[in-house]
């Protein structure tokens, strides 16, 4: 090899840079703030890094009694993530700190019809800015096992860097499509609002605003003949319109009901009018696809009625399933806690975690924990929806007052815990 070409080589291919584990700070202004965003990033960095040589994961900052800037100004701040390390606890000389500020949106969704005419199965699509007030602490309100949160980050974070970094993505190729599937209530397009939320905030050093756009897929199948198609195509011309907006990020949420279509359609037992919708989805996906300020995300209850076609988009397919007994202590343990903070459960202590409670199962079996521990064994099976709707129905039916004892919130879950399996016993 001649020494041009050896000195052409070592350019194209540059030595890796190694870089620290990257720790997430999340920071919150007030509703009326009018700080710069950089302003108050370069003091939240400031007032981390001079009052503490180490930080803990889920760690928040209230009180700012020293700092006036960040006491006028900042809501919270919280300590959310590592990326590049599975340490709890990181001493700061050995992370790069990632500033992360934003500002909630209060205002609240709007119906968008992407047409004139009135449509009989609701609005076409209902669009919310963001972040937005309405979608504050959803993400860490929702359980999954096996990491399922923190994998579509990193998915997320991969692909913004490949953009970042203008990879050809004709060579390594990628289109910016999760799909998430699962039986009906385990959170899935909870996870999907989640998600868009924190993209928001994660990615407001690139984009002063946010969007997602939740799509009607029934609205979509017009009562004229041919018309659905034409419908799609008028939804995604605006979608395209709001994605040429470089300085906005925009989510599209999708469901199963518009790429299930085609392959009925295909077999005879749908209109020829569903494969047109597909159709025209999938082209429309596909002009997307060099935008890097868009992500599609998609649910489903079947993978296996989806179009063969947009499956094979898609970048990620993750199952998300009901939750297990560690994933439903924490479910019952978020709704005990949030009831003894708004003071329905008058000695409302905060329940220890399903590790702690394991491990004092059998040297204290009374205790509360314990007893919530046996709750979410009993409750294998049951999705995520319906174990957040329980602490409801047991005060609905056995306790009826404005507070209660926490001994009496458990005695009242273990009833209705008993009723719902047996109900669910009968109907299956």
């Amino acid at each position: 090899m001649e020494e041009s070409e050896i000195n052409k080589y070592e350019k194209e291919f540059k030595k890796p840079i190694i870089h620290k584990p990257l720790l997430h700070i999340e920071c919150s202004l007030k509703e009326k703030s009018t700080c710069r965003f950089d302003t108050a990033s370069h003091h939240v960095r400031r007032f981390l890094l001079e009052n503490f040589s180490s930080l803990t994961l889920n760690t928040e900052f209230r009180n700012f009694e020293d700092e006036p800037l960040l006491m006028k100004h900042i809501e919270q701040i919280r300590v959310v993530e590592v990326s590049g390390s599975n340490k709890e606890i990181l001493y700061l000389d050995e992370v790069d700190l990632d500033v992360h500020i934003y500002q909630l949106n209060n205002s609240l969704p709007f119906i968008n019809n992407f047409d004139d005419q009135d449509l009989e199965d609701g609005p076409m699509a209902i669009v919310t800015e963001l972040p937005s007030l309405s979608l504050e602490g959803l993400w860490d309100s929702l359980v999954f096992e096996d990491n399922i949160k923190n994998n579509l980050l990193h998915f997320i974070h991969t692909v913004m860097l490949f953009s970042d970094k203008d990879v050809n993505f004709n060579i390594v190729t990628w289109n910016r499509l999760i799909l998430l599937h699962g039986p009906p209530g385990t959170g899935k397009t909870s996870l999907c609002r989640a998600l868009a939320q924190k993209l928001s905030i994660r990615l407001s050093n690139k984009f002063s605003r946010g969007r997602i756009v939740e799509v009607n897929s029934h609205s979509l199948f017009s009562k004229w003949f041919s018309e659905s198609g034409k419908l799609v195509g008028k939804m995604f011309q605006q979608i395209h319109e709001m994605v040429e907006d470089e300085d906005s990020f925009v989510c599209v949420l999708i469901v199963e009901s518009l790429t299930a279509a085609r392959k009925a359609a295909a077999s005879g037992l749908e209109p020829s009018d569903g494969l047109r919708v597909v159709n025209s989805l999938l082209t429309q996906l596909d002009k997307l696809k060099p935008h890097k300020n868009v992500f599609i995300l998609t649910t489903s209850n079947l993978l296996e009625a989806m179009d063969p076609a947009f499956v094979d988009r898609i970048d990620i397919k993750q199952y998300v399933g009901d939750p297990n007994p560690d994933a439903i202590f924490a479910i019952l343990q978020s709704c005990i806690n949030e009831l003894g903070r708004k003071g329905l459960i008058g000695d409302g202590i905060p329940v220890p975690s399903f590790t702690e409670a394991s491990i004092s199962l059998y040297s204290q079996p009374n205790s509360y924990s314990s007893r919530l521990y046996r709750i979410a064994v009993d409750c294998k099976g049951l999705s995520g929806r319906a174990l957040r709707r329980l602490p409801v129905l047991a005060h609905a039916k056995y306790l009826q007052r404005p507070c209660c004892t926490m001994n009496e919130m458990l005695c009242s879950l273990e009833k209705v815990v008993k009723e719902e399996l047996e109900f669910s016993m009968k109907i299956c």
